[in-house]
């Protein structure tokens, strides 16, 4: 994998195709709100313009157990979810998803490299940043060793509750120039390294 974190970011908005879809309508699975109103400007009006053909878009919060029961109950009624790039692969590993004919569908040399999975394609490129709260801190954080400095920035720090960026982070805050956090991710070193930097905040963490 030639560019690791551009796959991790591409990946996350990944549209896998998920196994068996009934026919019918092409039924669209998105996370809803601003994203969807997006989705639907960008390419669901237009694939609907183009194609003649009706489009029905849902959404959910991400509960691959959902995708698994209508998989294993042959009850398959999504053609197209959108999902976070870990739960893509996790998914793709157990045989939820169908895989795209990539030479059928003819637009692979057209997406970002990195972006075309086994599983799916992606849509999102996006970004973390850190965000305070500036009435309460006279001094605005300048980066992630900041963040973990609780004497001068005293108060709860908030967290996504999932390795994914969480140790990334960490190993930014530790001093781990950015070029280098996912080779050393890549060792136990590296990951054990990563979890002592978070037990150093562990109390003062808001999952």
């Amino acid at each position: 994998m030639r560019y690791p974190y551009l796959r991790t970011i591409l990946a996350a908005g990944a549209l896998a195709l998920a196994a068996s879809a009934q026919a019918g309508d092409l039924t669209v699975i998105d996370w809803g709100g601003a994203i969807q109103s997006a989705h639907r400007q960008a390419m669901y009006e237009p694939f609907i313009k183009a194609s003649g053909k009706p489009l029905v878009a849902g959404e959910w919060n991400g509960e691959m157990a959902k995708i698994s029961t209508m998989v294993e109950s042959n009850t398959v009624s999504w053609d197209l979810v959108q999902l976070d790039g870990a739960e893509m692969l996790q998914g793709c590993e157990a045989g939820l998803f169908e895989k795209p004919d990539w030479a059928r569908l003819g637009f692979k040399p057209e997406v970002i490299d990195g972006a075309a999975a086994e599983c799916g394609v992606g849509t999102l490129v996006w970004a973390m940043g850190l965000g305070y709260n500036a009435a309460r801190l006279a001094e605005a954080p300048k980066g992630w060793a900041d963040f973990w400095d609780v004497k001068k920035f005293p108060g709860k720090r908030g967290l996504r509750k999932r390795a994914e960026m969480t140790l990334e982070i960490a190993l930014l805050a530790d001093g781990v120039p950015a070029k280098n956090v996912y080779a050393l991710l890549a060792t136990r070193e590296g990951v054990d390294r990563a979890f002592r930097k978070l037990d150093a905040i562990k109390p003062h963490i808001q999952w």
